[in-house]
Formats: structure tokens, sequence, C-alpha cells
């Protein structure tokens, strides 16, 4: 091992947490009692301002970008925010709600923690992390270093094809709302004694939403945390986390019956080779008494060799081998809201692209492109060939209607055959020939 003097911020970041996480490992029972000091230290925030950096995201309430800060200079920012910490004058400011469409057409509600806020919640979230990794189960996917969707998408299908073709899925409502402040803090208290550390996470919490110039939330809320906040996504790891070890618990009802979950944050399946009606009826009871709710429009039972079922926007089908017709496979496909939704980003991009030049057109276009393909295109997993083939065809279509209405402009591409021009000349991406770098 280098010498610290020698050590990267991100090499030192990681000896340190995984010194926190052998120890975790070790004693599950073992409760973490200086650890606020550590949030501090110059290397970790140094670290911490770097990951969400690299995030980027828009200003919060303050009306404070990075690029502001990097203007005023990143050394006296991080510097201030250190002494704020260490003098425990430090306070979070209230975050600023926002709205982004849903596929479905309703709005998603974000809230977007100021800049300062956002680098103290990445220097606690890389400080307390390891402690909970060591106590997470393997079925847990979301947020979590080293894990992804692909690898629940993987183990949903090696599920399937193991026998476990009966699958609840479920659908909570609200989750990231709907978190209760008293039953999180005694989980997070389970493991954390530091009394300053479980200070930051109340205050953050308990942080009043900015919206519109209306505040409301505050000291008086007792549930919820911020959809978009640094550290929101750990905390409902840690708290969904029941749920992973009633599923996993010994001689439990899911145990005895067989049940396997995999969640994906707040998105989880549970998959057996039956799944009986007192399983489903436990879960509610489970959620009820977590105080979270389960979604029934959107929540169903399948028999996934009967109908086909959509999780993490791919599509879970048993079908008919091409080659041979007795025969059948397990199909991983994107699923039609998913084809349709890069479909309206591609047409929304075209749209919104009226006098740039082709060069920078094919530049977001490819941003686009790239990001879907690699989502979807699973080695040995998925097979979304025929979905980049009929993408193809509608990116080749929609740009000769793109061309055509600027043909009044002297544009002539329209009839050059648009499509495989971009790709000759531009290096438009191919859906049909492009892999995963």
């Amino acid at each position: 091992m280098k010498p610290k003097s020698q050590q990267s911020d991100e090499e030192r970041v990681r000896n340190f947490q995984r010194k926190l996480y052998q120890k975790a490992k070790q004693d599950k029972k073992f409760r973490f009692y200086i650890l606020y000091d550590k949030v501090s230290m110059p290397y970790m925030l140094r670290e911490a301002y770097r990951r969400c950096k690299q995030k980027g995201g828009s200003s919060g309430i303050d009306g404070v970008t990075f690029a502001h800060v990097e203007q005023e200079g990143v050394k006296d920012f991080l510097d201030g925010i250190r002494k704020e910490l260490e003098e425990r004058t430090y306070k979070p400011q209230a975050v600023k709600r926002v709205y982004i469409p849903k596929s479905n057409g309703k709005l998603r509600p974000l809230g977007i923690p100021t800049v300062k806020d956002r680098v103290v919640q990445m220097a606690c979230k890389m400080v307390i992390e390891p402690i909970f990794e060591a106590d997470f189960q393997e079925n847990s996917y979301g947020f979590r270093p080293k894990r992804s969707a692909h690898g629940a998408v993987s183990k949903i299908k090696e599920n399937l094809k193991a026998g476990y073709t009966e699958v609840f899925d479920a659908d909570l409502s609200s989750y990231f709302d709907t978190i209760p402040h008293k039953e999180l803090m005694f989980l997070i208290a389970s493991r954390i004694s530091d009394r300053n550390i479980l200070k930051l996470i109340k205050m953050w919490l308990k942080a009043p939403i900015n919206e519109d110039g209306k505040m409301s939330g505050g000291k008086k809320n007792n549930k919820g945390t911020p959809q978009g906040g640094v550290i929101s996504p750990l905390l409902a790891n840690i708290y969904l986390h029941l749920l992973d070890k009633a599923v996993k618990r010994t001689n439990g009802i899911f145990e005895r019956f067989g049940i396997r979950i995999v969640r994906y944050a707040d998105d989880f399946v549970l998959m057996g080779r039956t799944m009986p009606r007192k399983v489903i009826v436990y879960l509610y009871g489970l959620m009820s008494r977590m105080r979270l709710s389960i979604n029934e429009e959107k929540s169903r039972t399948v028999k996934s060799r009967e109908e086909p079922f959509d999780f993490l926007g791919f599509t879970f089908r048993y079908d008919k081998d091409l080659y041979t017709s007795h025969k059948k496979y397990w199909n991983v496909v994107p699923s039609k809201k998913s084809v349709k939704n890069v479909r309206v980003k591609i047409r929304d991009t075209l749209k919104m692209s009226g006098h740039v030049s082709s060069e920078r057109l094919v530049g977001k276009l490819n941003s686009l492109l790239r990001g879907w393909i690699n989502y979807f295109n699973i080695p040995k997993v998925s097979y979304p060939h025929k979905s980049k083939r009929n993408l193809r065809y509608y990116l080749s279509y929609k740009l000769y209607r793109y061309y055509r209405r600027k043909s009044q402009r002297k544009c002539k591409l329209y009839n050059r055959g648009a499509f495989e021009y971009l790709v000759s000349r531009y290096g438009l991406i191919n859906p049909c020939n492009y892999c995963n770098p």
C-alpha cells in the first residue's frame, strides 16, 4: 500500500471505507461511535466535492452552481464547510422542489439540495455507507457500489430458469415520501452511536421544502426523504433492508414457501415455484407495520410461463424457439414502454434541433442512443436485436422527415438518404451494429 502522502483522495477514501466494512462485517452488533470527525477531513470533503461535481445537477435554493464555486475558489468553499462542521454550526438549507415528467404523463417530485448540502451529504454517505453495506443482502441491487440494474435483471432470469416462475410484481406507493423518520433513525442508530452523525441525518430529514417560494415540511415533518438528495438512496436501502431480512429469515413464511426476492431500491419482485395467497397477505401486513403501502393497481401476481411481466424497463417472456418449435426459452427484451420512451426522446431531440449543424445533431442523437443501447444490451441475458432494428427504422424515418422539413431552406439531405449519410459521414450510431464498448 502507498504511503498516505502518495495516495490520491479517492484511494484514501477507499482504504478508510475498506477498514470500516471489514469491522462491520466481522462484528454484526458493533456500533460505530467516532465518525463525525471523519466527515470534515480535508481529503474526504475534496473527494465528496469531486463526486458531486461529476454527477452535475442544477443549483439549489441559493442559486449557487458548481461553476460559481469554481469561480470563487473550491478550497475556500471546502474550508468554509469544514469550519462549520468542526464548530457544529452547519445547518442545511431548504430543499428546492422541482417536478420532472414521467412516461405516463404525471410528474415526479424531486428535491434538490444546495451544492454545499450535497457535498456534506456525500461526505457523510462515504463515511457510513460501508457499515451498512456489510449488512445488506445479496438480493438488493439499487444504488449500491458495484451493483446495477443489470445484476437484478440477470438474477431474475436465473431464478426463472431455476423454476421460480410465479412472480409477485410489487409497487410501493410514493416510497421516498413515506419513509417514517422514527423507525429509520432507530435502524441507523442500531449501527451508529455517534450523536453528531445522527443529528446530521435528522437535520436533512427535517429540512423544509421550498416550492415556488412556499415552505412546507420542516421540524414537524415525520416522514419522507427528498428523492434527489445525495444520501436519500442509502437511507431508502437501509429501511427496506427490513424487507430483505424478512424474506431471508430462517423458518419465516417466505423461507418456508421457498420465496426469493430481487430488489432495486423500492422496486422489487417476489419469485417462487408457487405464490400462495398467505405470502401476499403477510407481505401486505409487513408493509403496513413498516408504515408503507403497496399500490394495488400496479402490483399483481403473474404466472410468467403464461404471461409476461415488466421490471426495470425490461419485459420477461417465455417464448417459443424460432428454430425448434417444441422448445421454449426465457426472452428478456426492452419493454414497450421503454421503446416508446426512447422514440419520444428522439422525436423531441429532432423537434428542438431546427437550426443545428449535422455534426451537433449527431452528437445529441448518439448520446441518447448510446445510453439506451448500453442499458438494454446485457450479454447472454437480454436479446434487444429486434428492438434495435425497429429503432433503426424509426430513426431513419424521423431523419427523413426532419430533413424534408428543412428542404425549403435548400437542404437536400433527405434525398440522399439522411440516415446512411450521417452514419458514414458523421459517425451516427446505427443501432443494429452498435454493441457495448
